[in-house]
Protein backbone atom coordinates (compact mmCIF):
# COMPACT_ATOMS: atom_id res chain seq x y z
CA UNK A 1 0.00 0.00 0.00
CA UNK A 2 2.90 2.40 0.64
CA UNK A 3 3.76 2.35 -3.06
CA UNK A 4 0.18 3.44 -3.80
CA UNK A 5 0.52 6.30 -1.31
CA UNK A 6 3.74 7.38 -2.99
CA UNK A 7 1.98 7.38 -6.37
CA UNK A 8 -0.92 9.41 -4.99
CA UNK A 9 1.52 11.89 -3.42
CA UNK A 10 3.56 12.16 -6.63
CA UNK A 11 0.44 12.69 -8.73
CA UNK A 12 -0.69 15.49 -6.40
CA UNK A 13 2.80 17.03 -6.58
CA UNK A 14 2.61 16.86 -10.37
CA UNK A 15 -0.69 18.75 -10.29
CA UNK A 16 0.79 21.35 -7.95
CA UNK A 17 3.67 21.99 -10.35
CA UNK A 18 1.26 23.30 -12.98
CA UNK A 19 2.80 26.71 -13.75
CA UNK A 20 -0.49 28.28 -14.75
CA UNK A 21 -1.66 28.06 -11.13
CA UNK A 22 0.95 30.64 -10.17
CA UNK A 23 0.18 33.24 -12.84
CA UNK A 24 -2.30 35.07 -10.63
CA UNK A 25 -0.03 35.43 -7.61
CA UNK A 26 0.95 39.01 -6.80
CA UNK A 27 4.47 37.97 -5.82
CA UNK A 28 6.74 35.23 -7.08
CA UNK A 29 5.50 31.88 -5.91
CA UNK A 30 7.04 30.62 -2.70
CA UNK A 31 7.29 27.27 -0.95
CA UNK A 32 4.35 28.32 1.20
CA UNK A 33 2.19 29.12 -1.87
CA UNK A 34 3.05 25.78 -3.44
CA UNK A 35 2.28 23.99 -0.21
CA UNK A 36 -1.11 25.69 0.11
CA UNK A 37 -2.00 24.67 -3.45
CA UNK A 38 -0.80 21.13 -2.70
CA UNK A 39 -3.01 21.08 0.41
CA UNK A 40 -5.98 22.16 -1.71
CA UNK A 41 -5.28 19.35 -4.16
CA UNK A 42 -5.06 16.87 -1.30
CA UNK A 43 -8.21 18.29 0.31
CA UNK A 44 -10.24 17.82 -2.87
CA UNK A 45 -8.71 14.38 -3.31
CA UNK A 46 -9.85 13.33 0.19
CA UNK A 47 -13.28 14.87 -0.34
CA UNK A 48 -13.95 12.61 -3.31
CA UNK A 49 -12.17 9.43 -2.31
CA UNK A 50 -12.54 9.19 1.48
CA UNK A 51 -15.68 7.09 1.10
CA UNK A 52 -13.87 4.69 -1.21
CA UNK A 53 -11.13 4.01 1.34
CA UNK A 54 -11.28 2.40 4.74
CA UNK A 55 -10.72 4.68 7.72
CA UNK A 56 -7.35 3.03 8.34
CA UNK A 57 -6.27 3.52 4.72
CA UNK A 58 -7.38 7.16 4.78
CA UNK A 59 -5.48 7.74 8.04
CA UNK A 60 -2.40 5.97 6.69
CA UNK A 61 -2.52 8.11 3.54
CA UNK A 62 -2.84 11.27 5.63
CA UNK A 63 0.08 10.18 7.84
CA UNK A 64 2.19 9.39 4.78
CA UNK A 65 1.35 12.75 3.23
CA UNK A 66 2.29 14.63 6.42
CA UNK A 67 5.59 12.72 6.69
CA UNK A 68 6.42 13.67 3.11
CA UNK A 69 5.68 17.32 3.86
CA UNK A 70 7.91 17.15 6.92
CA UNK A 71 10.74 15.70 4.82
CA UNK A 72 10.32 18.51 2.30
CA UNK A 73 10.50 21.13 5.04
CA UNK A 74 13.63 19.51 6.45
CA UNK A 75 15.22 19.47 2.98
CA UNK A 76 14.77 23.23 2.78
CA UNK A 77 16.98 23.49 5.83
CA UNK A 78 14.71 24.12 8.79
CA UNK A 79 15.86 22.76 12.15
CA UNK A 80 13.92 20.39 14.39
CA UNK A 81 12.21 23.11 16.42
CA UNK A 82 11.20 25.07 13.32
CA UNK A 83 9.99 21.92 11.56
CA UNK A 84 7.72 21.01 14.46
CA UNK A 85 6.23 24.51 14.56
CA UNK A 86 5.79 24.65 10.78
CA UNK A 87 4.19 21.22 10.68
CA UNK A 88 1.71 22.20 13.38
CA UNK A 89 0.83 25.33 11.41
CA UNK A 90 0.50 23.42 8.12
CA UNK A 91 -1.63 20.65 9.61
CA UNK A 92 -3.96 23.25 11.16
CA UNK A 93 -4.07 25.04 7.81
CA UNK A 94 -4.91 21.77 6.09
CA UNK A 95 -7.87 21.15 8.40
CA UNK A 96 -9.07 24.67 7.63
CA UNK A 97 -8.71 23.94 3.91
CA UNK A 98 -10.62 20.67 4.31
CA UNK A 99 -13.52 22.59 5.80
CA UNK A 100 -13.51 25.01 2.86
CA UNK A 101 -13.22 22.20 0.31
CA UNK A 102 -16.22 20.39 1.81
CA UNK A 103 -18.31 23.53 1.24
CA UNK A 104 -16.76 24.35 -2.18
CA UNK A 105 -19.74 23.23 -4.25
CA UNK A 106 -22.13 25.41 -2.26
CA UNK A 107 -19.95 28.52 -2.63
CA UNK A 108 -20.56 31.06 -5.36
CA UNK A 109 -17.58 32.49 -7.26
CA UNK A 110 -17.21 35.44 -4.89
CA UNK A 111 -16.98 33.11 -1.90
CA UNK A 112 -14.50 30.88 -3.76
CA UNK A 113 -12.37 33.92 -4.60
CA UNK A 114 -12.49 34.97 -0.96
CA UNK A 115 -11.45 31.51 0.18
CA UNK A 116 -8.48 31.40 -2.16
CA UNK A 117 -7.62 35.06 -1.57
CA UNK A 118 -7.50 34.53 2.20
CA UNK A 119 -4.81 31.89 1.80
CA UNK A 120 -2.88 33.01 -1.27
CA UNK A 121 -1.72 36.49 -2.23
CA UNK A 122 -3.68 36.62 -5.48
CA UNK A 123 -4.16 39.39 -7.99
CA UNK A 124 -7.65 40.85 -8.17
CA UNK A 125 -8.54 38.83 -11.26
CA UNK A 126 -8.11 35.34 -9.84
CA UNK A 127 -10.78 33.45 -11.79
CA UNK A 128 -8.11 31.17 -13.24
CA UNK A 129 -7.44 29.32 -9.99
CA UNK A 130 -11.17 29.09 -9.20
CA UNK A 131 -11.90 27.57 -12.61
CA UNK A 132 -8.94 25.23 -12.21
CA UNK A 133 -10.21 23.79 -8.92
CA UNK A 134 -13.76 23.55 -10.30
CA UNK A 135 -12.38 21.49 -13.21
CA UNK A 136 -10.22 19.46 -10.83
CA UNK A 137 -13.30 18.70 -8.76
CA UNK A 138 -15.15 17.43 -11.84
CA UNK A 139 -12.07 15.42 -12.89
CA UNK A 140 -11.95 13.70 -9.50
CA UNK A 141 -15.66 12.90 -9.59
CA UNK A 142 -15.26 11.20 -12.99
CA UNK A 143 -12.14 9.16 -12.18
CA UNK A 144 -11.52 6.30 -9.83
CA UNK A 145 -9.13 6.15 -6.92
CA UNK A 146 -7.19 3.46 -8.80
CA UNK A 147 -6.09 6.05 -11.38
CA UNK A 148 -4.12 7.87 -8.70
CA UNK A 149 -2.61 4.75 -7.17
CA UNK A 150 -0.95 3.71 -10.40
CA UNK A 151 2.32 5.15 -11.55
CA UNK A 152 2.41 8.88 -12.27
CA UNK A 153 -0.37 9.53 -14.73
CA UNK A 154 -1.01 12.17 -17.34
CA UNK A 155 -3.50 14.45 -15.61
CA UNK A 156 -5.37 16.64 -18.04
CA UNK A 157 -8.65 18.35 -17.37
Amino acid sequence: MKNEYLNIYNNLIKLTRNKTLYLNLKNNDTFSDRLIILLFHFGFFLKFYKKKMTKNDAQDLFDYFVRQLELSIREIGYGDVSVNKKMKDYVNLFFSILDKVEKWDSYNNIQKKGTMGDLLNLKDDNDLIIKYFDKYSVFLSKNSLKNFTKDIIDLKF
